[in-house]
């Protein structure tokens, strides 16, 4: 089976994994604090994965205690053309784009430019105007949606499901097929909302109405404002909205599981090779292993990585803590509930170790991708994880299948 193990004896500068070898050294399991031996599990695991065609290749990295100890490829990044997954690989992240584009809303928050409990309306006028969906019609909202509400998916604000009223709106106005965030949000004022603010959680394009508000307030376009706020500081040289011409040898095919494995979105023919000009914050986004894993190194630590302070420590952990009302506890997907798991402002959160996710540990943080891409980070561990691969729709067998190995490889 293909795989690419980078360990000891390689430069930390041929893998550009961090701007100084200092901050994100790479070294072998052992000097990270890993069983290399345990680690191996997490090998023949992803190699059967590949092997029995439920994905065509990934990418496992493991971040302890500031160092990489853990950084393996595996299989195909396109089984097409046979070429083999590498380091600097470019994925498809979707919903990984939320916690930026949050932290992006929460840089502007930490400036003083914009209120955790500020109505959206102050920045989109014409959200004063939402109406909430009711077997007995519409009517009024018991109060106005807030930036807190979009960040925390609260606001009652989802991808089209909903009431029947909240489903024709959406239907009709096809909000998602904007041409830009502007557009997008004038026809989501335009969408009834599937509840009152702040009495459930619903997943939703809540992330992308808070894109259009960093716009407003910062008077950027939301790429511009990413590329500036959080991507050049960090050194995240391959994210962003598109992939352009001279980077698509690097960009991943996406699959489906069809018999084996059927391609969906090949390279050069993906929306993601062409011009955006809608920036979807809540999933727009395409990455690498080492652009993802130094965003979340800077959350790791309190909001600032290599003298760059992208968010105050008292923000991060904002971020990092369940702060959902309680009615609106635990998150859920339609009648899935994810017990043990609550929010913050832009990640899920371990409030309690259950069946849900044995083998999470309390106080972990992370989310995921609808392509089957996966982060988390546990604070009491020090453990930073980032898995990718390219595979719809979301398939839970990486998250599932080497958490446990990590965190047993942790040695005490």
């Amino acid at each position: 089976m293909k795989r690419t193990a980078f360990l000891s004896g390689l430069i930390l500068t041929s893998l550009t994994l961090a701007s100084s070898a200092r901050e994100i050294p790479v070294l072998a399991p052992e000097k990270a604090g890993l069983s290399e031996a345990k680690l191996a599990e997490v090998d023949r695991f992803m190699d059967r994965q590949v092997g029995e065609q439920k994905l065509a290749g990934g990418i496992v990295m493991v971040w302890h205690g500031g160092k990489i100890g853990f950084f393996h490829t595996y299989g195909l990044m396109d089984r097409e053309a046979q070429k083999p997954m590498t380091p600097n690989t470019i994925f498809r992240i979707y919903s990984m784009s939320k916690a930026i584009t949050t932290a992006a809303a929460l840089n502007l928050h930490d400036a003083g430019k914009m209120g955790l409990d500020d109505p959206v309306s102050k920045y989109i006028p014409s959200f004063a105007n939402l109406r909430v969906a009711t077997t007995n019609g519409l009517r009024a909202p018991t109060r106005a949606v807030t930036i807190r509400d979009l960040m925390l998916h609260i606001s009652g604000l989802t991808y089209g499901d909903g009431p029947d009223a909240l489903k024709e709106a959406y239907s009709r106005l096809k909000p998602l097929e904007s041409t830009n965030l502007a557009e997008m949000a004038e026809k989501l004022s335009q969408v009834p909302l599937a509840f009152d603010p702040g009495t459930d959680w619903n997943y939703g394009v809540g992330i992308d109405v808070l894109g259009r508000v960093i716009e407003v307030v910062s008077g950027k376009s939301l790429d511009e404002f990413l590329a500036q706020t959080i991507f050049r500081p960090l050194d995240m040289k391959d994210t962003a909205f598109s992939v352009p011409p001279e980077k698509l040898s690097r960009f991943a095919a996406n699959y489906s599981r069809t018999n084996g494995l059927k391609v969906i979105d090949a390279p050069a023919e993906s929306k993601f090779a062409g011009k955006v000009t809608l920036f979807s914050g809540g999933g727009g986004l395409v990455s690498t292993a080492h652009d993802y894993m130094r965003f979340l190194a800077m959350i790791e630590r309190g909001g600032t990585l290599d003298g760059h302070r992208i968010l105050q420590s008292k923000t991060v952990k904002l971020m990092s803590s369940n702060l959902l009302p309680e009615k609106a506890f635990p998150i859920h997907f339609g009648k899935e509930e994810r017990l043990g798991a609550g929010y913050g402002l832009g990640f899920a959160v371990c409030t309690e170790v259950t069946s849900w996710d044995p083998a999470a540990h309390f106080g972990e943080y992370g989310w995921d991708g609808a392509a089957s891409t996966h982060y988390w980070i546990s604070p009491s561990d020090k453990l930073i994880v980032v898995t990718l691969e390219q595979i719809m729709p979301y398939e839970w067998d990486t998250e599932r299948g080497v958490k446990k190995i990590i965190y047993d490889s942790i040695q005490k």
